[in-house]
């Protein structure tokens, strides 16, 4: 599509003023801004930023969860040909020094005192960010830090400005290309500083057009926001695509609110990584674990037919009369409560995408009538490269190819890209754009996977975490960690898994218990506990994993490629694993080789057969404080089994 991100926005609200753009939960109401109010108040925080200074190619951070004003902030700022650079809102203060000193940022616009109490705090650090606007003012009356102003000051400027300067707005946005830089997200840095990742009007909108046209979607589309705007997956989805077919974005409350908003607008079009799915699936089991023996009953019955039959119903496959009838009875009295519950009732497409999801989770959905799909994609690729079609969805593919993309497999496996959606650069990075991008267009994707004989993408992990066990009984056997740990916590009881096993001879895993499911598995059992340390160490508690591994292993066994990648030995951690504590990135990701790094006493411990071990970890707290944590960890044996497929 040749237009702008400012330029779409100003089409919708002439084609359809009085349409809904944006709603808002505030204090329980939800609030409307239609299209012309947008395009107002786009036009007046433009105009303020322009009276402030911000120039063409300048760039601007905005930090926040996903608000109305903030939206509107991005589109003021692209209306400028400035760049606007989102950071996520629950980063610590040292994440920010690099991306605002790499993009010599001016200009902060963020939600709350928590962002400007973070912004003010490393001004010594980043001197040249001279102006901070913020969109809450709650707790900031006495605040009077040079160049500190709200939003409201901001559009009143923009407001004086644009009366004496009339056609600025309009010369302004009028001046912006198609291929023009339209935002930069940065890269999670699992390994060193992270990158700018450059991205133009045209190849973030050709993207979401390629997937809108993939999906049929349209304008009566609702969609929750409720991921960091930061990660170019809620970006895509609740900005790009917004833009691109005009459909009601909806911003939550708060994050404690988000389940009981989800029902609230029960959305058509979802999209959460696997880890949100995980939690809605572990939230239903423990409301399952409180319920009487009747409805456990109909629950497992139904839950059982589902997962026979359910999936075929979904892929329009033929299914016998009987069971046709058994499924519908089901659905009146099990799965539609279920969906509903889950306030996701109405959702037509539904999507999951950041990482692999476990086969046994997207099963899940899609059993119980859920239109859960995966696709494939990369910030560095604006996400859409594979998607999958309606009733061709596999818990072991990403999709097919969409408009525009080709897609090529390395003679060591590794998956390569050429796309219009393809970045323009990392910036003030050239090696490693050169690293990523070939001369001839193609992106070195990091991935390793094949394509099916139905054209579907198959991901096997990442290509650099894909290795070989060595030594013993499955010397030489594939070792996928992300698909061992995936099958892992499909269980509600694990939260997070890090397994090894590369070059050993054996796998090894670190298990996060789910606090949550797990601490209400204990008070049924009457089991105290003071704290995730003091549970996570219970004997009982212990068990409780060991069966899952075990479960995990039965069903690795069946399978001839992965068979060797049973887990031999694990741990349930003292503590979770936490962003702030670098062990995971902003997105969940799994840092493995960090993790490997900070904790290799306990890795060593595993191969060498102890029985226990002691250790202590240094943490951060939520309120900035360190402190540390320490734990005699019980190292646990699991039972293997022999390849079940190969013996048969």
């Amino acid at each position: 599509m040749q237009t702008t991100f400012p330029r779409l926005m100003l089409d919708h609200a002439k084609q359809r003023p009085e349409a809904a753009a944006l709603r808002e939960k505030v204090y329980g109401i939800w609030q409307t801004t239609t299209w012309s109010a947008l395009a107002q108040q786009v036009r007046e925080l433009a105009c303020g930023l322009a009276a402030a200074g911000l120039q063409r190619d300048d760039h601007a951070v905005v930090v926040g969860e996903n608000r109305p004003r903030l939206y509107a902030t991005m589109l003021a700022i692209q209306s400028l040909g400035a760049v606007p650079v989102p950071l996520y809102q629950d980063a610590a203060v040292t994440e920010y020094v690099f991306p605002i000193n790499n993009a010599d940022v001016k200009f902060a616009i963020v939600e709350d005192q928590e962002q400007v109490d973070k912004m003010l705090e490393l001004r010594e650090q980043c001197p040249q960010l001279a102006r901070i606007w913020f969109d809450e003012p709650r707790g900031l009356r006495n605040y009077d830090d040079p160049g500190l102003a709200s939003l409201d000051d901001l559009i009143a400027a923009g407001q004086a400005f644009g009366t004496s300067h009339p056609g600025h707005f309009d010369a302004e946005v009028g001046k912006s290309q198609p291929h023009d830089v339209a935002a930069m997200f940065f890269t999670s840095g699992t390994t060193g500083n992270p990158k700018g990742v450059v991205h133009t009007h045209f190849s973030l909108l050709n993207r979401a057009n390629a997937g809108k046209t993939f999906d049929k979607l349209t304008a009566n589309e609702e969609v929750l926001a409720y991921l960091p705007p930061a990660w170019i997956g809620q970006n895509i989805f609740s900005y790009a695509q917004w833009l691109a077919c005009g459909y009601v974005v909806n911003c939550p409350e708060s994050a404690e609110t988000v389940m009981i908003d989800l029902k609230e607008i029960g959305p058509t079009y979802y999209f959460a990584p696997p880890r949100v799915f995980e939690g809605l699936l572990t939230s239903v089991m423990i409301r399952m674990e409180d319920a009487g023996r009747l409805k456990r009953w109909l629950f497992d019955h139904f839950m059982d037919l589902a997962k026979r039959v359910g999936p075929a119903i979904m892929d329009g496959k033929p299914v016998s009369g009987f069971d046709r009838l058994h499924y519908r009875l089901g659905n009146f009295s099990v799965y539609g409560p279920l969906r509903n519950t889950l306030g996701l009732n109405r959702v037509r497409v539904a999507y999951t995408a950041g990482e692999a999801i476990g086969p046994d989770l997207f099963t899940f959905y899609r059993s119980i009538g859920i239109n859960l799909k995966q696709l494939y994609g990369s910030t560095e690729t604006a996400v859409f490269v594979c998607l999958q079609p309606d009733h061709e969805a596999k818990a072991d593919t990403v999709g097919v190819p969409i408009e525009g993309v080709e897609v090529r497999v390395a003679d060591n496996g590794e998956i390569l890209i050429k796309s219009p959606g393809l970045l323009k650069e990392y910036y003030k990075n050239p090696e490693a754009t050169a690293e990523v991008l070939t001369a001839d267009g193609w992106y070195h994707t990091g991935d390793a996977g094949f394509l099916d004989a139905g054209g579907h993408l198959k991901i096997i992990d990442r290509a650099k975490d894909v290795g070989k066990l060595m030594g013993g009984a499955a010397d030489g056997a594939m070792f996928a960690p992300k698909y061992v740990e995936n099958k892992l916590k499909f269980f509600p009881f694990i939260k997070e898994a890090v397994a090894f096993g590369d070059k050993r001879e054996k796998v090894c895993a670190f298990i996060n218990i789910d606090f949550d499911a797990v601490g209400n598995w204990a008070e049924r059992q009457n089991m105290p506990y003071a704290g995730y340390t003091d549970l996570a160490a219970k004997p009982e508690v212990m068990t409780l994993v060991r069966e899952c591994v075990e479960k995990v292993n039965a069903d690795l066994a069946q399978d001839q490629m992965l068979a060797g990648s049973q887990i031999s030995r694990f741990l349930v951690l003292h503590k979770e694993l936490d962003a702030d504590d670098g062990e995971l990135t902003r997105t969940r990701k799994v840092r493995r080789g960090t993790i490997g790094e900070k904790y290799q006493v306990l890795v060593d411990a595993l191969y060498a057969g102890k029985a226990e071990q002691y250790i202590e970890t240094a943490v951060k707290f939520e309120d900035g404080r360190s402190g540390s944590v320490s734990a005699t960890i019980t190292l646990i044996d699991a039972k293997t089994f022999g390849n079940l497929k190969a013996a048969a």
